[in-house]
């Protein structure tokens, strides 16, 4: 029988969390990653330490819920990325010819760059 390692990220309803070891105190701490809020627990096994993360993040669309906010998402599908100007022209031309945005011609050489189907 193979054995699982725990690797150092845990995912649940779309949030990441990385985990890391607290040799001093003895214990798993996970923080989650992506968002502006500060989402951090720990657990003293994987168990403990996999049902703080569920219940961290569970606490905090509660609340988001409650005081009517959207909770924030690591992966919100906007970037910026900076180019040098002379791309960027180059680009935005491409785009007018193919009678599409420049945010349509990018995704459209993202994706077939690495061969995703969105």
């Amino acid at each position: 029988m193979m054995k699982q390692r725990m690797g150092s990220m845990m995912e649940y309803r779309e949030y990441r969390a990385k985990i890391s070891y607290d040799q001093e105190d003895d214990i798993f701490v996970g923080e989650v990653l992506g968002i502006n809020d500060s989402l951090n627990f720990y657990g003293n096994t994987t168990q403990e330490l996999k049902e703080a993360f569920h219940q961290s993040i569970d606490n905090y669309l509660e609340l988001c819920k409650e005081i009517g906010k959207s909770p924030e998402k690591e992966f919100k599908g906007t970037f910026n990325i900076r180019i040098p100007s002379e791309l960027h022209r180059q680009l935005s031309e491409e785009a007018e010819l193919n009678h599409i945005t420049l945010n349509q011609y990018i995704k459209t050489i993202l994706q077939n760059h690495h061969s995703y189907a969105l």
